[in-house]
């Protein structure tokens, strides 16, 4: 067995009274292509069909990417099928979990999407730049996931930080 180290490694994240931060490594991560029409019944998981939107299906979160592809987030009984391509794109990306009232404020501050909970409340997601990182954007009840490539995780930790201080 290969031990695995985090993008992240020794990252302490930010605990405040408006604001926490902290990376949730080792998520699994699976990419679904697949027409909508055509999913089969035995897929394992709902997807979501509305663009920009997630949901939680059993143990995990399925996050629209596009009109024919979608992210599993989680441990998901997922069957493979020729309608489906299933790629573990896991080790792809770290998520950063950021939470509290600056939270929104914080995101917003480099990121050129309407962050305003009206538009983007729980249940939306959007593959976006954040501080000119690419990144995987889920809105949550009183957080957010921020999917962040692996390459791209220590300089978008470090924005986030140093971000962190006016909030």
């Amino acid at each position: 067995m290969v031990d695995r180290t985090s993008p992240l490694a020794g990252f302490d994240g930010v605990t405040g009274p408006r604001l926490q931060m902290r990376e949730i490594p080792f998520l699994r991560q699976t990419n679904l292509r697949v027409d909508p029409a055509r999913a089969p019944s035995s897929l394992g998981v709902r997807l979501p069909l509305e663009p920009g939107t997630w949901l939680r299906s059993g143990e995990a979160d399925v996050v629209w990417l596009g009109p024919d592809e979608w992210l599993v987030i989680g441990e998901a009984p997922l069957s493979r099928s020729e309608e489906v391509a299933m790629t573990d794109v896991s080790a792809q990306r770290t998520t950063i979990m950021v939470a509290g009232q600056g939270a929104r404020d914080l995101l917003a501050h480099g990121c050129a999407l309407d962050l305003h909970p009206s538009v983007f409340g729980p249940g939306r997601c959007a593959q976006t730049m954040l501080a000119r990182a690419h990144v995987v954007l889920i809105a949550g009840e009183e957080e957010f996931r921020v999917l962040v490539r692996a390459s791209y995780a220590r300089y978008l930790a470090a924005w986030l930080v140093d971000a962190a201080v006016d909030y």
